[in-house]
């Protein structure tokens, strides 16, 4: 068998279907006994970068939305959050169920009080940090 260059391969990969390869991942994996996994991106704060935090916190630019309580009217406090947030379903149901819990954060004001005010027409208690 001729030994086969990165080129070579990419080729290959670029006339498989998205079935094909996901195939040849799995059995890739399996021959030799590894995880592929995305890449996760991490992001670290320089030492420097804490006076700077700090002094964002003073100036106040930045809120956070909290749901206190759902009130009587769940169902819409749940389809409420479901529109702020990309939240599915079960998720934005066990955020109203779990209240008090962080809605929003490090949003800006204008975000903060759109929320506060849909959230409270339909009903919830809500608090903005």
């Amino acid at each position: 068998m001729a030994k086969l260059n990165t080129d070579d391969l990419l080729d290959a990969f670029k006339e498989m279907t998205l079935l094909e390869l996901s195939d040849f991942v799995k059995k890739f994996e399996e021959a030799f006994d590894v995880k592929a996994a995305a890449p996760v991106a991490v992001a670290a704060a320089a030492p420097g970068d804490a006076a700077a935090a700090e002094a964002e916190v003073e100036e106040k630019d930045e809120f956070d939305v909290i749901l206190e309580a759902a009130g009587d009217k769940k169902i819409q406090v749940i389809k409420e959050v479901r529109s702020l947030t990309s939240l599915g379903l079960k998720e934005a149901k066990d955020l109203v169920d779990g209240a008090p819990k962080p809605l929003l954060e490090h949003v800006n004001k204008e975000a903060a009080d759109k929320a506060r005010a849909a959230l409270e027409g339909a009903g919830a208690t809500v608090t903005v940090k």
